[in-house]
């Protein structure tokens, strides 16, 4: 797959967006993420006593500096010098190999957080959040404005800069480690949600029809998505 460029303005081709259902934008219409702030919140206590899966999302938008604070919080970098040597994140991965990649789907296109950059690189202009929902549940929730999509890079896991351990090239110990690297990186989004007041729902998704979307290579596999937003309000 062709290295994804910066965020940058849908074109004139990009399909039609309806009003409101998208992020906010920064002034020049890209999606350009603020650095990280997260003074304001629940403390981590009352995040956990709030921590529950709220699948009633509504479409109102979430501003540019919420959703930064929201991707650094699953797996942004917190500490400069980390395992081996290289930036440490807020979540962990088997041998440091960071081989989740966190996908944003929004009205404007999909995006993959880039974490040592903090930044949003476009994958493709087109709105494929209606897939970040499986088929059987799609009636469960409109299209909600921040659809997270996890995708697994296996060449990472074999060719960590960690330590590199016989099973990360065993297919069966590769799922072990890439499904609870994504289950740690959901559990961070789920707390920085309930700090928040925000609505969070981890579920399936069409992860053949998001697999063509994003045009990922054979070594990527689409895991799991999640929703996160404000709760629709009856």
């Amino acid at each position: 797959m062709p290295q994804p460029t910066r965020a940058r303005a849908p074109t004139a081709k990009s399909p039609s967006r309806p009003a409101g259902a998208g992020v906010a934008l920064a002034s020049d219409g890209t999606p350009k993420l603020p650095r990280p702030r997260l003074a304001v919140g629940k403390a981590l206590p009352a995040a956990l006593r709030a921590r529950k899966t709220a699948r009633e999302i509504g479409a109102r938008r979430l501003p540019l500096q919420l959703l930064s604070n929201l991707l650094w919080a699953a797996c942004g970098v917190n500490r400069a010098k980390g395992p081996f040597g290289t930036p440490g994140r807020t979540a962990a991965s088997a041998s440091n190999s960071q081989e989740i990649d966190v996908y944003v789907a929004l009205a404007e296109g999909v995006f993959r957080f880039d974490a040592p950059a903090h930044l949003l690189e476009l994958v493709t202009p087109v709105d494929l959040r209606a897939l970040s929902i499986s088929r059987g549940q799609r009636a469960l929730a409109q299209t909600p404005p921040v659809q997270l999509i996890y995708v697994v890079d296996l060449h990472r896991l074999t060719h960590t800069t960690g330590f590199e351990e016989p099973g990360l090239h065993d297919p069966e110990v590769q799922k072990s480690y890439y499904f609870v690297d994504t289950g740690l990186i959901a559990g961070n989004v789920y707390l920085f949600a309930a700090s928040q007041g925000l609505a969070c729902w981890f579920h399936n998704c069409d992860r053949a029809g998001l697999a063509a979307g994003l045009s990922l290579r054979e070594e990527q596999r689409v895991l799991f998505a999640q929703t996160v937003g404000y709760a629709q309000r009856a």
